[in-house]
């Protein structure tokens, strides 16, 4: 490998244009972990907030953004067993994936499924960790609950509609025009509401209430989830697009026995991703390699245009992943 490599850094907090190619030494493993020579990156929102000053990296972190990425690993950490040179990995990683190379925990790794190219791999990980462990995890959702997703036609949505539907839920989403809908019906939702014509609260309540609603929206949209939760309905709250701070009637919450969760991922320790993708690897890698979910691709910039690619996801016109390709 040569020393230095390209990337893109965070010039300062700012819109798309901060982010600005630039040379970097080539990171070295540490105990652990393996370096991934990258062929796609996932582009996501946290790398928005990053961009932005408003989702700072962990301090052992690389400042570059970048939460997901698929190549081939060409270097091993000291205790490093499970994996070889050469291996073709996707990865889950605590910053770094805007580059050429990037340094990760070898426990974060997983194998690119049977069948997928490196460019669906890429936009695996943030968004199946996410879905998983709120979803599922947190959520605790079985087959037959009735399940809300917000944002259905976004990377974590459309992740989210097939999981849930492929493990028997029953699905329901909002999305703001006719084409998100028909594409989150197409992936399996019962109901997609668009939420410019109709009120989702009283879709929901009409079916019985929401067992389980997984939210990205936050704002006004707080008090209205516990409206269409069912009794002893769970809302898993995974970010704020609208802001964090609401007036909420939690006397609802005690008398209809409701549960409020959620999580960031970047900050959790190695060993609860660690456990998140062996869990990954046994329930959905399976349904991944038969064809039974698939990431669903927007559209491709290449690394040198990620503020363009940023500017797309900022948009909310996309549908699916957005990624850079790398090599």
């Amino acid at each position: 490998m040569t020393k230095t490599m390209q990337a893109v850094e965070i010039t300062q907090a700012g819109g798309p244009g901060v982010l600005q190619l630039t040379s970097r030494p080539i990171p070295n493993p540490r105990a652990g972990e393996v370096v991934i020579r990258l062929a796609y990156a996932g582009v996501n929102r946290p790398d928005a907030l990053q961009r932005a000053g408003l989702y700072a990296p962990p301090p052992t972190a690389s400042d570059l953004p970048g939460l997901e990425g698929a190549g081939e690993i060409v270097a091993l950490g000291a205790g490093v067993t499970e994996w070889a040179l050469g291996d073709r990995v996707c990865a889950l990683l605590p910053g770094g994936g805007y580059a050429d190379y990037v340094a990760t925990q070898a426990a974060h790794c997983l194998p690119v499924p049977r069948g997928m190219t490196l460019k669906q791999a890429a936009c695996l990980p943030e968004t199946f960790f996410t879905v998983w462990s709120n979803v599922f995890q947190r959520g605790g959702l079985t087959a037959g609950e009735r399940f809300l997703v917000h944002g259905g036609s976004s990377g974590i949505g459309t992740t989210a509609i097939q999981l849930a539907h492929a493990l028997g839920a029953r699905v329901f989403t909002t999305a703001g025009n006719a084409e998100k809908c028909r594409v989150c019906s197409e992936l399996g939702a019962e109901r997609a509401i668009n939420y410019r014509d109709e009120d989702f609260v009283e879709v929901l309540r009409a079916e019985g209430g929401a067992d389980l609603i997984l939210d990205m929206v936050g704002g006004d949209y707080l008090p209205r989830n516990v409206k269409a939760l069912a009794d002893d309905g769970r809302l898993a709250q995974i970010a704020f697009l609208q802001g964090p701070v609401v007036d909420l009637d939690f006397s609802q919450v005690m008398m209809r026995r409701l549960t409020i969760t959620g999580s960031t991922l970047r900050p959790q320790s190695n060993l609860a991703k660690t456990r998140i993708a062996e869990a990954l690897r046994i329930h959905v890698w399976p349904l991944l390699e038969a064809g039974k979910i698939a990431p669903v691709m927007d559209s491709e910039f290449p690394l040198g245009d990620a503020a363009a690619a940023h500017a797309r996801m900022e948009s909310s016109g996309h549908i699916g992943k957005i990624v850079l390709k790398i090599a």
